[in-house]
């Protein structure tokens, strides 16, 4: 293989390929980025359950294939100069030369590669930033518990147009409802795919459209030239939709961004774990934490309320997750009592919410 690329453009394909790479891999190949050189350069790793694969454009003398140590790789190849790369396969060796620099990177052998999952068949697209927006509101809600997959998950529903992510670790339930456009009008799947690489493929999106595929237990992410494939888990999951439709007594509108900065303020002296305590009146809100060996701390937020006073508690990470995820100026609390779990929703006039959050109240102290 003989190929001579720009430095930049290899090291952002080397550094998004080489994300997947186990650190602890079972077998050394798995520690490798494969590549390929036909007509562009393709870079791909794969540890059985995620693969990602990226292509670039380069110039080609000599076809070929080369498993090179992925993140050894990735720290040179960012710390080059900004001239053209060449690499070329010498016996054991990928010689990777740079302006006066040169690198000999032992090879490992290319048969002993897993074989690449396939894409499976498009089901429909969607706008790669809608789609990273949805994954950013639903993601804090899943767990990291591997003890339970199931909670590791976000769960992708899709029915025509109409598609819906939702995640929950017990504690709260996100959900977001989006318009998408599908292969086939009638389409109607659910699956399971786990949180940390969905979140991965919406940091690394370069804009467009993001091609989602489905089959034979695997899901498939495609935009701009980069593919990534993972195995599902299991479909097992809640009953959300039931969870997210009560009915509510009470109900206070707040504005998100002032909001956000006093709960923010005001935890900093809330110990660990500690409830953030709101007492919602007309007019305004009271957020309120500590009393302890820290200090305490209050503040006032104006707020809209409809129903009777209450004081209500929350843990403050799970409370800011869901404003966090509101992206209209308004932000509605729905309650009913101080025992009973809250629905966080944005107001978007005289549509129906798309985001939704429910998060379990704390006893109050």
């Amino acid at each position: 293989m003989k190929i001579r690329v720009n430095r930049d453009v290899l090291a952002d394909a080397v550094a998004w390929a080489a994300r997947v790479l186990p650190s602890r891999p079972v077998v050394p190949v798995l520690s490798g980025l494969l590549l390929g050189a036909d007509e562009e350069l393709s870079l791909s790793a794969f540890d059985y359950d995620v693969s990602a694969q990226a292509r670039i454009e380069a110039d080609v003398a000599e076809e070929g294939q080369v498993l090179i140590p992925g993140r050894l790789l990735a720290e040179i190849s960012r710390s080059l100069p900004a001239e053209d790369v060449e690499i070329v396969t010498e016996g054991q060796e990928a010689v990777l030369t740079c302006g006066s620099a040169e690198f000999g990177l032992i090879t490992m052998p290319v048969e002993d590669f897993p074989t690449m999952p396939t894409m499976p068949p498009s089901i429909g697209a969607i706008g790669g930033g809608v789609f990273a927006s949805a994954v950013g509101q639903v993601a804090p809600a899943a767990s990291r518990d591997d003890t339970l997959p199931m909670l590791t998950g976000i769960r992708v529903d899709i029915e025509g147009e109409s598609l819906t992510m939702a995640a929950t670790d017990r504690y709260r339930i996100a959900a977001r409802d989006l318009t998408w456009r599908p292969v086939a009008p009638d389409v109607a799947v659910s699956a399971m795919v786990p949180a940390r690489v969905l979140v991965d493929v919406a940091k690394t999106l370069r804009g467009g459209e993001v091609a989602m595929a489905l089959g034979d237990g695997v899901a498939g992410f495609e935009s701009v030239g980069r593919s990534t494939t993972v195995r599902l888990l299991d479909e097992q999951f809640i009953d959300y939709r039931t969870r997210l439709t009560a009915d509510w007594s009470i109900r206070a509108d707040v504005p998100v961004t002032a909001f956000v900065n006093a709960i923010k303020r005001v935890a900093l002296v809330a110990e660990r774990n500690t409830a953030i305590r709101l007492s919602f009146s007309q007019g305004h809100v009271r957020i309120q934490a500590g009393g302890g060996d820290i200090g305490r701390g209050s503040e006032v937020v104006e707020c809209e309320l409809r129903g009777d006073d209450i004081q209500i508690a929350f843990q403050s990470q799970f409370l800011l997750d869901g404003l966090t995820g509101i992206d209209t100026d308004l932000a509605r609390i729905n309650m009913e009592s101080p025992t009973r779990a809250a629905l966080i929703q944005d107001v978007p006039g005289d549509a129906q919410p798309s985001f939704r959050y429910l998060v379990m109240s704390l006893r109050l102290g």
